[in-house]
C-alpha cells in the first residue's frame, strides 16, 4: 500500500499513524458537530405534543404495586381453572408470539403492526424504533467498519448478547400488547391472564389503569421499567455475558467514546395522495377509548379483522397491489364507506350472500398482516418523495446500569412521542422503509448492503474525512440482517418474577425529552470514529 499522503513515497503508513494524523480533524468535526447539534435540536423542539401524564393515575398504580409487595408470595399467581375461552386465548397469543419472534426483522415489524392497529400503544412504536437500532448494531458486527476490530468469537458473542436482549424483551412484551388488542376486540379486560405469560406482577396495575383512562405515557414508563428489569438478570448481569461482553475493554471504550447510539431517522414529507394529514390524527389526545390516533383506514382494519388469527405476511407479499397500498395510506373515501355499509346491510338481509362477505373479510386479512404487507410496499411509493435529512436520538453512555437504561428509555420516549417533528418524521420513515438491518435503510449515501459496491480501501477514515457522503462504489458495507446472521434460536430462560422490592418504583416519574435531541452530526462523527478505529487496528483484531 502506498502512502496516501505522498503517492511518490511507497513507504507504507500504519493505521495507527494515520489515526494520529487525523485526530485534529476529528476534534474539529466534534466541535462543529456540537455547535450545530444545539441549533438543530432547538428546531426539533419547537413544537411539543402533550403526553398527558396523570399524577392521580400514577398514585393509584404505585399504591397497587406497594400492596403487591406487602403481600409478597400471597400476591403471586394462585392456581385456578381457566375457562375454555381463556385457555384458547392463551394458546392463541403464545402461538402468535412464537411465530412473530423468529428474528429481529419479524419482531420489529410486529411492533409496528400493533402501533398501526392501536396508536395509543406508544410503547409499541418506541419498541419498533429501538428494535431497528438493535438490528443495525447486529449487522455492524459483519460490516466493513467492525470486521477487523473484533475477532470472530467476539463478534458472535456480541451478536448473541444483542439478539438475546431483543428476543427476550419481545417474548415478554408482545403477549401483553396482544392481550390488550384482544381485550379491545372482546370489549372487556383480559389482564387476569398476564401471569399465564409469566409477566411480572408489576405490570398488571399499569394495564388495568390504562384500560380505564388510556394513559399512554404511564403505560409506556411501566413497560420501560419492566422490560429493562426483565433483561437485567437474564442478560446484562448474566455471568457469561458479563465475562465476555460487558466487562470487556472494547465495550467500555465504545461507551466512553460515544459510539453506542440510538438513532431515529426522520423522513421528510411523504404526503398521502388523498391529502389526508396523518399528523393531525397522531397528535390528538389518547385519553378517549375511541381515539386511536390513526386515520379511518386503521379503524376499518381494526373493526373488520382479527390481529391474532392470520399467518404473518411477508413484507413483499404480492397479495396487496400498489393501488391497495395507496388506499391504505389515504384511507377509504366516503363512497367506499357507503358502498361497504350497503354491502354489510345486504349481507345481513341475504344469507346466501355470505360466501361473498367471507371472501371480502379474507381480503381484508388481519390488522397484523395488512400492516406488514403495506409496510413493505409503501417504500416504493414514499422513498422517492421523502428523504431522511435528520436523525434524532441519544448517545448510550452507561448501558450496564439499570437506572441509566430506564432513564434513557424514558428520554427516548419523550423525544419520539412528545416532539412533533420527531414523531411525524419517525412515523413517515417507519411506514416507508422496510427494516432490513442494514444501515443503508436510512443512510444510503454512506452505506450499501451490496458487498460488490462497497468500499475496498483499508483506510475508511480517509474517505469519510473527504466529504459528508461517499460516492457509489466507495460506501461502507452494511449487510442485511438475515444475510449476516439468519434466524437464531436461543436457549430457554428463567421465568421468575423480577419484582422483589420497592426499588422498582423509583423510575415511575414523568418522562422528559433531552435538550440535545438532534444527533445527525454526532452520529456521523461516531461513524468516523469507528472507521478510524478500523484503520488503526491495521488488521490486528482487538
Amino acid at each position: 500500500m502506498e502512502n496516501p499522503q505522498d503517492p511518490h513515497n511507497p513507504e507504507p503508513v500504519s493505521g495507527l499513524k494515520q489515526f494520529i494524523r487525523r485526530l485534529p480533524a476529528v476534534i474539529g468535526e466534534a466541535v462543529k458537530g456540537k455547535a450545530a447539534g444545539i441549533a438543530d435540536s432547538t428546531r426539533l423542539r419547537e413544537e411539543r405534543l402533550p403526553l398527558n401524564w396523570n399524577e392521580a393515575s400514577v398514585r393509584t398504580v404505585i399504591s397497587e404495586i406497594e400492596d403487591i409487595l406487602r403481600r409478597g408470595a400471597a400476591a403471586r399467581l394462585e392456581e385456578e381453572t381457566l375457562s375454555e375461552a381463556d385457555r384458547a386465548l392463551v394458546e392463541e397469543i403464545s402461538l402468535a408470539t412464537s411465530r412473530a419472534g423468529s428474528s429481529n426483522i419479524s419482531r420489529t415489524e410486529a411492533y409496528l403492526a400493533c402501533y398501526h392497529a392501536y396508536p395509543e400503544l406508544h410503547w409499541a412504536f418506541l419498541a419498533h424504533m429501538v428494535s431497528r437500532n438493535a438490528g443495525w448494531n447486529m449487522t455492524d458486527l459483519k460490516g466493513s467498519r467492525v470486521c477487523d476490530i473484533l475477532d470472530e468469537e467476539a463478534k458472535r458473542t456480541m451478536y448473541r448478547f444483542l439478539e438475546r436482549s431483543n428476543a427476550l424483551i419481545f417474548q415478554d412484551a408482545y403477549p401483553q400488547l396482544l392481550l390488550y388488542i384482544k381485550s379491545r376486540e372482546l370489549g372487556s379486560s383480559r389482564f387476569h391472564l398476564l401471569p399465564y405469560f409469566h409477566v411480572s406482577r408489576f405490570m398488571r396495575p399499569f394495564w388495568e389503569r390504562f384500560w380505564i383512562d388510556r394513559g399512554s405515557a404511564l403505560l409506556t414508563v411501566g413497560l420501560i421499567i419492566n422490560e429493562q428489569n426483565y433483561v437485567e438478570k437474564r442478560v446484562i448481569r448474566h455471568p457469561y455475558y458479563q465475562k465476555y461482553v460487558t466487562d470487556k475493554t472494547h465495550f467500555h471504550v465504545s461507551s466512553l467514546a460515544g459510539l453506542n447510539q440510538i438513532v431515529f431517522p426522520l423522513m421528510e414529507s411523504c404526503v398521502p395522495e388523498s391529502g389526508v394529514n396523518k399528523d393531525d390524527h397522531t397528535t390528538s389526545s389518547t385519553n378517549s377509548a375511541n381515539e386511536h390516533g390513526g386515520n379511518l383506514a386503521r379503524e376499518q382494519i381494526g373493526r373488520h379483522s382479527d390481529i391474532l388469527s392470520q399467518e404473518p405476511v411477508s413484507v413483499h407479499d404480492s397479495r396487496l397491489t400498489q393501488e391497495q397500498v395507496g388506499e391504505l395510506r389515504s384511507g377509504p373515501t366516503k363512497e367506499q364507506i357507503d358502498l361497504h355499509n350497503s354491502d354489510l346491510s345486504k349481507e345481513h338481509a341475504n344469507e346466501h350472500d355470505g360466501n361473498l362477505a367471507e371472501e371480502h373479510d379474507e381480503e381484508l386479512a388481519s390488522a397484523e398482516a395488512i400492516c406488514h404487507a403495506a409496510y413493505g410496499l409503501l417504500a416504493e411509493g414514499c422513498r422517492g418523495a421523502g428523504q431522511v435529512r435528520r436523525l434524532a436520538g441519544r448517545v448510550v453512555t452507561d448501558f450496564g446500569s439499570l437506572s441509566a437504561r430506564i432513564a434513557l428509555g424514558k428520554s427516548l420516549y419523550a423525544m419520539l412521542m412528545g416532539l412533533r417533528a420527531v414523531r411525524s418524521g419517525a412515523e413517515r420513515f417507519a411506514e416507508s422503509v422496510p427494516h432490513t438491518g442494514s444501515r443503508e435503510d436510512y443512510w444510503p449515501e454512506l452505506f450499501t448492503a451490496n458487498i460488490e459496491e462497497a468500499l475496498t480501501s483499508p483506510l475508511q477514515g480517509s474517505e469519510l474525512l473527504k466529504s459528508e457522503t461517499l460516492p457509489p462504489g466507495k460506501r461502507l458495507y452494511s449487510p442485511k440482517l438475515l444475510d449476516a446472521w439468519g434466524d437464531t434460536p436461543y436457549e430457554p430462560i428463567t421465568r421468575e418474577d423480577w419484582l422483589k422490592d420497592w426499588g422498582a418504583l423509583d423510575g415511575i416519574s414523568p418522562p422528559q425529552s433531552p435538550y440535545l435531541c438532534d444527533i445527525s452530526r454526532e452520529h456521523r462523527l461516531g461513524i468516523l470514529k469507528t472507521a478510524l478505529a478500523h484503520d488503526a487496528a491495521d488488521d490486528e483484531p482487538l
